[in-house]
């Protein structure tokens, strides 16, 4: 067991730097180092509904199993067919990302692209992951459920580039 499960809140942006990179913010880089063993590693995932990734440690992924056990449970609850292996298959299918003790990292190509992230990275702490968004697809999202987030990352943008100037 890698440790308990964390819950991240808060937000972050990165722009694209030099070799790829994207740096993982401050505010959620220690968490994920103490869920990841006390490695720089994140997993990183599509996320199953909306058009962003998602992000965690290692620990997140020990709790895979016992989640695929409830949603079972639930759907035979329900008279619902359940898939044991489709949802073990979409569970586990992430890429393990290690990053520097300063977060930079490199996000596969085949995960930017699902998600139309190239040269920045909106971060959204949401309980036990963070979704990695492109700002442009998250502008995109239509309804008030986006406001906050869209509000955020306008801001955040707009203090990067003060500070590149």
């Amino acid at each position: 067991m890698t440790g308990l499960p964390v819950m991240f809140s808060g937000q972050g942006f990165s722009p694209k730097g030099d070799k790829e990179r994207f740096v993982l913010p401050a505010a959620f880089r220690k968490a994920v180092t103490e869920s990841s063993g006390n490695k720089g590693l994140i997993l990183i995932a599509k996320h199953d509904k909306w058009p962003c990734l998602t992000g965690f440690g290692l620990s997140r992924r020990d709790t895979f199993p016992a989640q695929i056990d409830r949603e079972e449970e639930m759907a035979a609850r329900n008279g619902l067919p359940f898939d044991r292996d489709l949802r073990f298959f979409q569970l586990y299918d992430c890429a393990e990302v290690a990053f520097d003790g300063s977060g930079r990292f490199i996000i596969p190509a085949h995960l930017r692209s699902l998600v139309g992230i190239s040269d920045a990275i909106y971060f959204q702490g949401s309980g036990p992951f963070i979704t990695l968004w492109s700002p442009e697809v998250l502008a995109a999202q239509d309804g008030p459920q986006w406001a906050s987030a869209q509000a955020n990352c306008t801001s955040l943008i707009a203090e990067a580039g003060k500070t590149r100037k």
